[in-house]
């Protein structure tokens, strides 16, 4: 479906149309739709923009993935359909390696979603071989390539609340990009981004590079940074703005 740039749904409608020819693919399961509908709702709630508290929690990770010693980025298939340029240049920025790791898991479907990141430019995408195991995750979800396994901070976009508090149980350092505030996984991540994918991913990148040029400014906000707290700021500004709209 072509739908006109002067649409006032544009985006959200073209980016329907990318995950269903993505879902087409094999690349996008069939349940990463439902998945994505339940986030682009809580985006209404935000009124579709970045919101403060967003930034600081960007602010954070940055820092946390620039002074990694093995920063890893997981990728699943929702994640590379709509921002896998993006995934891709905040890697490079960091540098941190990426891993496929997908919740319906075939190595037909992994294969292809590596195969899609390194069409895109990716180099050395981690997956193919998951011989390791997050211990507690029994389930084919719980199976990981080495760079998962020995991370120290692992960057989980669009994740699921199970393999999110196993990482965390495993000792990683966890930061979640989830537009639902009270998910597990918001709840359990040790600092979580509560935005949408791509508006995310390249206002995390900006903030790397600051992380990089301005250590001790971004120290100070890791310091004084609460992810509770932070995640009831953003709920409370949700539930403001529902409130408003009602009027």
């Amino acid at each position: 479906m072509r739908v006109p740039k002067r649409h006032p749904r544009y985006k959200s409608l073209r980016t329907r149309e990318i995950l269903s020819e993505m879902m087409e693919r094999g690349i996008v399961a069939r349940t990463g739709l439902i998945a994505h509908g339940r986030g682009e709702a809580f985006d209404y709630f935000l009124g579709e923009r970045t919101p403060p508290e967003a930034s600081l929690a960007a602010s954070v990770a940055a820092f946390k993935l620039a002074n990694a010693r093995s920063p890893v980025i997981s990728v699943n298939g929702n994640v590379a359909a709509l921002a896998g340029k993006e995934i891709i240049k905040l890697s490079r920025e960091i540098p941190a390696k990426l891993e496929v790791n997908l919740f319906h898991r075939s190595e037909g479907r992994i294969d292809l979603v590596v195969d899609f990141m390194e069409s895109l430019g990716a180099r050395g995408v981690l997956g193919r071989s998951a011989r390791r195991r997050i211990p507690g995750l029994e389930q084919p979800r719980g199976r990981c390539s080495e760079g998962i396994y020995g991370a120290d901070v692992v960057l989980v976009p669009l994740e699921d609340g199970d393999r999110a508090q196993a990482l965390k149980a495993f000792g990683k350092l966890v930061i979640a990009i989830d537009l639902n505030p009270m998910s597990r996984t918001a709840l359990v991540a040790d600092v979580t981004i509560v935005d949408e994918l791509t508006r995310s991913i390249p206002m995390l990148e900006r903030h790397v590079r600051g992380a990089k040029a301005e250590p001790a400014r971004y120290a100070k906000l890791v310091k004084g940074f609460d992810n509770h707290q932070n995640l009831l700021a953003v709920r409370d500004r949700m539930a403001r703005r529902l409130m408003e709209e009602s009027r």
